[in-house]
């Protein structure tokens, strides 16, 4: 039984059409992908937003998010 059966041999059997077919899918995974994500982020933005305010900031992540320090650097 042939594994190829459908005759989808690729660029260096004679094939150069399956490439253009395996570019589309590439060009296709990543644009699903970019625009899903973006769309996602959107969403996320306008409900919870993406960045803390300025005053939170500026106080250090570590602060005003979590209540501790990082980096204790006092001796």
């Amino acid at each position: 039984m042939a594994v190829n059966a459908a005759g989808a041999n690729g660029l260096l059997y004679g094939n150069p059409g399956q490439l253009l077919i395996q570019a589309i899918a590439v060009v296709a995974s990543i644009s699903f992908a970019f625009f899903g994500s973006l769309v996602l982020l959107i969403i996320t933005d306008s409900t919870v937003g993406l960045r803390v305010d300025d005053d939170a900031e500026r106080l250090g992540l570590d602060l005003s998010q979590h209540d501790e320090n990082a980096y204790a650097l006092e001796a």
